[in-house]
């Protein structure tokens, strides 16, 4: 498998190097040549295996022939191995009727980017090691994927990770998560500014090639598309699951309903999808930061002011992975999606035309749901099912539970993280205080660690150049073989 630029310009790359490589030197963002074929008889093939067993035969799609399917067997058999619930890592609940929810927070940081990030920390350790080679990983979270990533690169001696938060704008567990952690490697920085301020922060990095050489820039976001590939799997699971559990036939059209705000989680589906799997709707779960519900009800992406919402992790409004859908949408035309992003840079807005617009409702639609229905949606299913749900989630069950579709088709909505992550807005609507999980009962009174600064890229570089120290610059240091 060979990887290009949805722009165009940037060399074409093996897995290796793209795991490596984040952000194509173009500014673009690494899509897989072709999509990989799962036929009915692959499906077939694929339903008696385990979480792990079943990640290593998917991402060996993407993988090879640069990381052989046995290497991503022993990876991921490690990376799941301390998920709770293991070796079924990511159960599937009846909500009654057809709706049934994707449990994603069973893993170290208790949200779905642990599914991913594991096994991203245990790439990033086989490519360097068969290298001699030290990167430093730069990265923006809007809460959940800064803990995750520090949790599975921590304590690497291979890499440096510094993690971005926007200061205030996560939950007091989301940061804690992430500036609790002691170790050498781990850099926290909280910026005066929103989630797309940070994201813009790492762009920035990345397109300063001098720097990026310099420091050996890698990527842990979803930009970075094995993140991408490796969320593809619980999609695969969740649909091999529900053939197993119901007696329904292996091939039978399912829904998913995924809250998104970066649009990387949902991308995951719409690959499965173009890879073959029967997924006949996607239904995007907005808040009040709804660019995504309004572009798939227009067909204009337009910037708008940033909301501060009970589901933080979506407080977005430039969505990063878009640009990978715009790529397909676009038949693979790298100059139209140039174009587009160029427009979206000078002015906050482009748009599709009709026909496009009609393409892309043929697989998603799109729905908003702000702090009210989300508190609304918590409680119901608290009354119904005595089940807790976070805010994230309950927008995804919204999501679900808004559809048009056949009677008899599954619905499943992506449960992205724990309850206990957001506590006040889970307690307001149910009256009940979620308890974190007793691996992470004195999380509230470890120290934190971490520096803020404002939402500027000089002040950043020099940030990072400071904790590296002055010998870096090779790419090979500090123990690294020669």
């Amino acid at each position: 498998m060979r990887y290009i630029s949805t722009r165009g310009e940037a060399p074409v790359l093996p897995f290796d190097d793209v795991v490596l490589a984040g952000l194509a030197r173009d500014g673009g963002l690494y899509m897989p040549e072709s999509w990989p074929q799962i036929s009915p008889r692959d499906l077939q093939s694929l339903q008696r295996l385990t979480y792990a067993e079943l990640a290593a035969r998917l991402l060996a799609l993407f993988a090879g022939p640069a990381i052989e399917e046995a290497e991503l067997a022993m990876l991921a058999e490690d990376a799941y191995r301390s998920f709770d619930g293991y070796p079924d890592v990511a159960p599937l609940t009846p909500l009654g009727g057809n709706l049934h929810l994707l449990e994603l927070f069973h893993g170290p940081t208790l949200a779905f980017k642990d599914y991913a990030l594991q096994i991203l920390g245990r790439l990033f350790d086989l490519v360097l090691s068969r290298r001699g080679e030290r990167i430093t990983i730069v990265g923006a979270t809007s809460g959940d994927t800064g803990s995750a990533a520090i949790e599975a690169c921590r304590d690497r001696e291979m890499l440096d990770i510094f993690i971005l938060h926007p200061k205030g704008r996560v939950s007091d567990v989301q940061r804690r998560q992430m500036t609790t952690v002691d170790a050498p490697n781990v850099h926290n920085i909280a910026i005066e500014g929103t989630f797309d301020d940070c994201q813009d922060l790492v762009k920035a990095l990345f397109n300063d090639a001098a720097f990026r050489d310099r420091t050996r820039l890698a990527a842990v976001n979803s930009i970075n598309w094995a993140r991408i590939a490796a969320q593809i799997v619980y999609y695969f699971h969740a649909v091999l699951r529900l053939s197993t559990g119901e007696n329904r036939t292996l091939g039978s059209p399912v829904a998913f309903a995924v809250p998104t705000g970066n649009f990387g989680n949902v991308l995951a589906a719409y690959a499965a999808r173009r890879m073959g799997l029967p997924i006949a709707k996607l239904m995007v779960g907005s808040n009040c930061n709804d660019i995504l519900t309004r572009f798939f009800a227009s067909g204009t992406m337009k910037i708008g002011p940033v909301f501060t919402t009970l589901s933080p992790s979506m407080d977005i409004q430039v969505s990063s992975n878009f640009e990978r859908y715009l790529f397909d949408l676009y038949d693979r035309d790298s100059a139209s999606v140039v174009g587009l992003m160029r427009q979206f840079r000078e002015t906050g807005a482009f748009a599709v035309p009709a026909e496009r617009l009609q393409q892309a409702g043929e697989t998603f639609t799109a729905v908003r749901c702000d702090d009210a229905a989300t508190t609304a949606t918590i409680r119901a299913i608290y009354e119904e099912t005595g089940k807790i749900v976070d805010p994230h989630t309950a927008i995804g069950i919204a999501a679900a539970r808004s559809a048009v579709l056949p009677a008899e088709m599954p619905v499943v909505a992506v449960a992205t993280a724990h309850p206990a992550k957001f506590p006040d807005a889970v307690e307001a609507a149910t009256g009940v205080r979620p308890s974190l999980p007793e691996r992470l009962a004195e999380l509230m009174q470890r120290p934190e660690r971490y520096e803020v600064l404002p939402a500027d890229a000089g002040t950043l570089r020099k940030t990072i150049i400071g904790r590296l120290g002055g010998n870096w610059g090779t790419g090979r240091e500090k123990g690294a073989s020669s």
